[in-house]
């Protein structure tokens, strides 16, 4: 009696602690999804409020606002591109651990040019714009180089795939067209001959069915029928991409 009250304790502290695992596991996962919401909502509201800015606004505040709008977008272009490619190309590790190197340097010039939009003296960042425009311009265009690199290397593969399955395609066909066999000759070589002309099917050898005077063809037999509950054969299909390999060079 003591052992099954025993047993009975363990099962409910173990229920008990399952439910909080899973508690805390899907709080979490909730407090990561209203978090991820909250990011895009106000990196949306800031990215309309800079082109509004760049637009409306003229001087060196339409001009900081340009320069952080031109830096965004490139760096989460890039950062989008690499992430989404790094599932098919594993190469792509090493330029995404350089993104993410510029991608420091390139928050440290957002927060520079967001404190300047602050700034009372219009005069000084007059006089800084040259040197804040070449830095933006530095980081953007080695963005801008990861990025179109990571989608030429990604249209080099698509390229070569299609290429190697044309070829595959013409040698297919080019079968599929050849209508002639091997026949035997006299002096029991092989040479090649018409199908229909040396190898007609003997018309009283294939089965028929003679009724109302119509020859058919024999129906061929069905397919066998799995078993409840049997393992199905996995379906493949010929368009599922096969991870890139990782470049040695």
């Amino acid at each position: 009696m003591e052992a099954a009250i025993l047993i009975l304790a363990l099962l409910f502290v173990a229920f008990v602690g399952l439910g909080v695992y899973v508690t805390v596991k899907v709080a979490g996962a909730a407090k990561r999804g209203v978090e991820r919401t909250v990011t895009q909502a106000r990196r949306t509201v800031e990215d309309t409020t800079l082109r509004a800015k760049s637009v409306g606004q003229p001087g060196v505040a339409g001009q900081l606002a340009q320069l952080r709008l031109s830096l965004r977008t490139s760096m989460r272009s890039t950062q989008e591109a690499l992430q989404a490619g790094l599932a098919e190309d594993a190469s792509l590790k090493e330029s995404l651990a350089l993104f993410e190197r510029l991608s420091g340097l390139g928050h440290e010039l957002d927060d520079e040019l967001r404190r300047l939009e602050r700034e009372p003296d219009k005069r000084r960042i007059a006089d800084r714009m040259p040197e804040l425009r070449e830095r933006t311009e530095r980081i953007t265009r080695s963005a801008d180089s990861l990025r179109w690199a990571a989608r030429d290397r990604a249209r080099q593969f698509a390229d070569d795939e299609l290429a190697s399955l044309s070829e595959q395609i013409e040698m297919e066909s080019g079968a599929l067209r050849d209508w002639s066999v091997k026949a035997p000759t006299a002096d029991g070589s092989a040479s090649w001959g018409d199908l229909s002309a040396n190898h007609a099917p003997a018309q009283d050898s294939a089965p028929a069915d003679t009724r109302h005077g119509a020859r058919t063809r024999e129906e061929p037999p069905a397919a066998t029928p799995h078993a409840i509950g049997a393992a199905q054969p996995q379906v493949t299909y010929p368009w599922q991409k096969a991870p890139r390999p990782e470049a040695t060079s």
